[in-house]
């Protein structure tokens, strides 16, 4: 059954980089919230909800951080929670703050994703602790990396997919040179070939400019009821469509460790409620946290039946039939975890409003928007469509 729109009424992003100011990630959330409210039209007597998503309190150093933002955000009244899933946190935050609207309970609910992912901790403990986000008991306790796991995954991928490491190579060229282009972005860069080809190996095939940095950083959505949007945001981009899955937590459990099987069926789901396909997506903002899951994204997410062929189009670039990571992805924007997927959202809402960065922006505006992330080796996923204003 079709569920009610949700419109986009207010989005923003603060800049996503490694903060050496002084400031908190309770500075940052203001930032992005204030900004969203903006844009939205309405007053802060008007949230009645608020949704944090927010990877780990070991970044924040707080255990409680709904709590504390809704207090900094004077939204005193409103009700509030704080979703987790890895880095599917802030795609997760998004998709619960619509079902709270789509189920009556609120009108207008804002959605603050943070994680200072860079500054708290030094990259030896972050490394670590993400050690840990698989399972502590197994992989966690052999003090195994994430790149070596994702690593693995792509291996098996390679074997199935007719992709080789030049399409790394071409995914992060792509993605950084997109991030010049954003002034919120942490890592704009035009990379040569001997740039990465002398960039350190890291776990086979990626070399450190495979890699997405650590960063910090929030991000803030304002979703509003269609029926009892502001009029000032009457045409608005909404949320048709959303779903979420999982899949085992070991690779090894997996039939096929390189598949990214959870992205498929959460993509299946918001199709099957917005009624759509995968061919109907005209702008998508994908998992990057390494080059390769963005190859293993566009795959699982049904976005290409020849990634090479595609590839070698270039209709993933910039001026490309299917513009991918416009933003530049984790790997040019930058990652911090619980702000990342309400980024992907911001950016997608952006974009079908003609609003985003004129260097970036399509020059013919997309009707449809595909955001998706994941968690743990795509072990959590979560995929969310958007639609533009209606001509």
């Amino acid at each position: 059954m079709a569920q009610s729109k949700v419109s986009v009424c207010g989005a923003a992003i603060t800049a996503f980089n490694r903060r050496t100011d002084g400031s908190s990630f309770r500075d940052w959330a203001s930032a992005a919230f204030n900004d969203a409210l903006l844009m939205s039209s309405l007053e802060r007597g008007d949230i009645d909800g608020l949704v944090v998503a927010s990877e780990s309190d070991f970044f924040t150093l707080q255990l409680n951080p709904a709590s504390v933002l809704v207090s900094d955000l004077g939204l005193i009244g409103a009700s509030t929670l704080r979703v987790e899933g890895g880095g599917a946190s802030g795609q997760l935050a998004v998709q619960t703050a619509a079902r709270l609207i789509q189920s009556g309970a609120h009108k207008h609910v804002a959605v603050v994703g943070v994680d200072p992912s860079a500054s708290q901790l030094s990259a030896t403990t972050v490394k670590s602790l993400y050690s840990f986000s698989f399972d502590a008991w197994t992989d966690g306790i052999t003090g195994v990396s994430a790149t070596a796991m994702y690593a693995l995954s792509f291996q098996s991928f390679m074997s199935r997919v007719n992709v080789n490491t030049d399409h790394l190579d071409k995914v992060t060229q792509q993605n950084r040179a997109n991030a010049v282009h954003n002034p919120c972005a942490h890592l704009g860069r035009i990379h040569t070939q001997q740039d990465i080809d002398e960039s350190p190996m890291l776990a086979t095939p990626y070399r450190r400019l495979h890699c997405s940095p650590l960063s910090d950083g929030a991000a803030a959505l304002i979703l509003s009821s269609a029926n009892v949007a502001p009029a000032a945001r009457k045409t608005a981009p909404s949320i048709i469509g959303m779903g979420s899955a999982s899949d085992t937590l070991h690779l090894g459990a997996r039939s096929d460790p390189g598949d990214f099987a959870a992205k498929r069926d959460a993509m299946q789901r918001a199709c099957s409620e917005a009624n759509l396909k995968p061919d109907n997506i005209e702008i998508a903002e994908v998992y990057d946290a390494y080059a390769g899951a963005q190859l293993q994204a566009i795959d699982a997410l049904g976005l290409s039946e020849d990634i090479p062929g595609d590839m070698a189009s270039e209709r993933f670039n910039k001026d490309g039939s299917l513009p991918i990571n416009l933003s530049g992805g984790l790997m040019g924007q930058g990652a911090p975890v619980g702000a990342t997927g309400v980024a992907q959202v911001a950016t997608c809402a952006l974009i079908l409003e003609g609003l985003y960065e004129s260097n970036l922006q399509p020059s013919l505006l997309p009707r449809i928007a595909l955001a998706d992330t994941h968690g743990g080796i795509c072990t959590t996923a979560a995929v969310t469509l958007l639609e533009g204003p209606v001509a």
